[in-house]
């Protein structure tokens, strides 16, 4: 399978679909680059190529303890993108793998990212604080971590229902994402897993934000319950100097059915030349 060793020995899986102009993929935690398969085909198909890794720790990288900071985040994705070779990319990213194409972009990307999209993202910054009161409180951060240590399995399992949306009446509930869900949460190490949650919930994006000098779609559901809208794509449009926000009205955190189809259809349109 596709690797790359990174400068701290650690193995990086990725997907490399589709010829073209490349587009790179980020996942959200606790996935793996599997959460991007369906917007990897097509991209392939319209003619990009799509590449997608599974973050340190997760998916079929290296079960490492180490590094699980977004410093280390945005370099291992760095060095692959220039082991690749790639110009003239787009970064995609969810989630935390949203705030991990910000720093990216910001910090390693200059003179090779053309356009970022980040959909659900969590930039600026998710916990709440004195200067950000409609973030998310500690308390909730710590029953994650306290989920993740007593039974995973099931904490991920019960997490998939307001990822998705399944807790809103009349939602289509589908078993196979709420299972997919958990598969891809416990390729995760347990570290990863733990520690990511720190990563993703107190690290700030504003003044990586405030470096992006290319054209940004900020992408978000209106009923986003990981990670609200008024604390992330709302402050994050307002610090970029070329955003655009796009807001899915009733969409959740987690991409699929017709907010899955909208996305990719505007993500298309968006980083066609």
């Amino acid at each position: 399978m596709p690797t790359f060793t990174t400068s701290d020995g650690t193995e990086i899986y990725y997907t490399d679909w589709g010829t073209g102009k490349p587009v790179v993929l980020s996942h959200g935690w606790p996935l793996s680059s599997d959460a991007w398969a369906v917007e990897s085909k097509l991209l392939a198909d319209a003619g990009y190529r799509a590449i997608a890794h599974d973050r340190r720790g997760h998916g079929r990288s290296t079960n490492t303890d180490r590094g699980h900071d977004m410093d280390t985040y945005a370099r291992d994705l760095a060095e692959l993108i220039e082991h690749l070779d790639l110009t003239e990319l787009v970064v995609i990213g969810h989630s935390t793998g949203g705030g991990e194409v910000v720093r990216y972009a910001a910090q390693h990307g200059k003179g090779r990212v053309r356009k970022v999209v980040t959909v659900g993202a969590v930039p600026p910054v998710m916990l709440e604080s004195e200067t950000n009161p409609e973030g998310t409180p500690m308390e909730v951060f710590d029953g994650i971590r306290a989920g993740v240590l007593a039974d995973r399995s099931q904490f991920y399992k019960d997490l998939a229902v307001s990822f998705y949306g399944f807790n809103r009446e009349g939602a289509n509930v589908s078993q196979g994402l709420i299972d997919d869900f958990q598969r891809q949460g416990m390729l995760a190490g347990l570290a990863a897993a733990y520690n990511c949650v720190k990563v993703f919930s107190e690290t700030d994006f504003t003044e990586d934000l405030k470096a992006l000098e290319v054209p940004t779609l900020i992408a978000h559901g209106s009923d986003d319950q990981i990670v609200p809208i008024a604390a992330a794509a709302e402050k994050a449009v307002k610090l970029v100097a070329d955003g655009t926000l796009k807001v899915y009205e009733g969409a959740p955190h987690g991409i699929a059915g017709d907010y899955q189809k909208a996305l990719i259809a505007d993500i298309l349109e968006f980083i066609a030349d």
